[in-house]
């Protein structure tokens, strides 16, 4: 153990940019775990998606551009565009207030932030597709076109 220490910060040294990324990633997988662990959006895969729609009719609010979300989207979806959510603007949404809301985005990457803004805003149960619209078709599950 007495040569631990000497022997690290030697490699250290000699590798400080691999040092510093590796800290960079331990850090951001903290970050990220943190921020999952204490957030009030739950991500949700497709199994539990169809579980919500069923046993808690739970609306899906299709994030999506109006050209997206009519070249197909999950059945039952809500159109509604992200800039309507960030200026609280999305008045189709008011009368679901009380039932499970899903957000969902092309990928999963940026739903988790609009679902955040829904819940500030009072809707109790919200929640993000992971993987958004793509992992559902990726999954072969349907979807409807308009």
């Amino acid at each position: 153990m007495e040569d631990f220490i000497p022997k690290a910060i030697e490699f250290a040294g000699n590798h400080t940019i691999m040092v510093v990324a590796w800290v960079v990633v331990f850090i951001g997988v903290i970050v990220t775990f943190v921020k999952s662990a204490t957030s009030s959006v739950k991500v949700i895969d497709n199994a539990q998606l169809t579980q919500l729609i069923n046993k808690e009719n739970a609306v899906v609010v299709d994030v999506r551009t109006l050209d997206e979300f009519q070249r197909g989207h999950i059945i039952g979806s809500v159109q509604v565009l992200p800039s309507e959510i960030k200026n609280h603007n999305a008045s189709v949404l008011e009368k679901h207030k009380n039932v499970p809301l899903i957000v969902v985005d092309a990928s999963g990457l940026g739903s988790e932030a609009l679902a955040n803004q829904l819940h500030k805003q009072g809707f109790a149960q919200v929640y993000s597709l992971k993987e958004g619209i793509g992992g559902w078709r990726a999954a072969n599950l349907p979807v409807v076109k308009r």
